[in-house]
């Protein structure tokens, strides 16, 4: 019973974390990254469909992202995704790819993108305990019901607390090693 208590309370939050950690990847450096591009949307033929489904893309350098669309009529619409995306991104269009050029973050940019990544790691950190806090429900509810001991139950607390502990870690980890990239000069 507390195996399986166990089992599902670590697989929610390493799922959190996995979470985290793609959402990390979307928010911008100062280098190319094709992940940054993934929550950009592009209406193609009415549909909002993901870039990388009408285009192909690529990094041909560090300050480059080149998207060449399989349909040569979503050059526009892909142009207009980036535009209208919130990444600050001015894409040029050369008739056959759209080139998006990364420019180098202001000082201002990074510390907006810093407090960005601060936010989502403490949204993170949120659901592991909202996690712990269930988990912890139903550690008190055994023992209430007299399926586990109470010194079972104290002992599954202190487990809880321990995987909470060690994935917060992890977020923690992730979050400042983001926030390292993005300050990075």
């Amino acid at each position: 019973m507390l195996n399986d208590l166990y089992a599902q309370a670590e697989k929610k939050m390493k799922d959190h974390v996995e979470h985290l950690r793609h959402a990390l990847g979307t928010v911008r450096t100062g280098r190319a990254s094709l992940s940054i591009l993934d929550g950009v949307h592009v209406d193609y033929y009415g549909t909002p469909t993901p870039l990388n489904q009408v285009a192909t893309l690529s990094v041909p350098d560090p300050s480059m992202i080149v998207a060449q669309p399989w349909d040569p009529s979503a050059l526009s619409a892909i142009e207009k995704a980036i535009l209208k995306s919130d990444l600050g991104l001015n894409p040029a269009n050369d008739g056959k790819v759209v080139r998006i050029p990364i420019p180098p973050l202001t000082e201002e940019r990074r510390k907006d993108l810093a407090r960005k990544v601060h936010a989502m790691a403490e949204e993170g950190r949120t659901h592991v305990r909202q996690v712990r806090r269930d988990a912890n429900e139903g550690a008190k509810k055994l023992e209430k019901d007299k399926k586990i001991s109470q010194d079972d139950g104290k002992r599954a607390l202190d487990h809880i607390q321990k995987l909470t502990d060690q994935y917060i870690k992890a977020i923690d980890d992730l979050s400042r090693k983001k926030e390292k990239e993005i300050l990075e000069i």
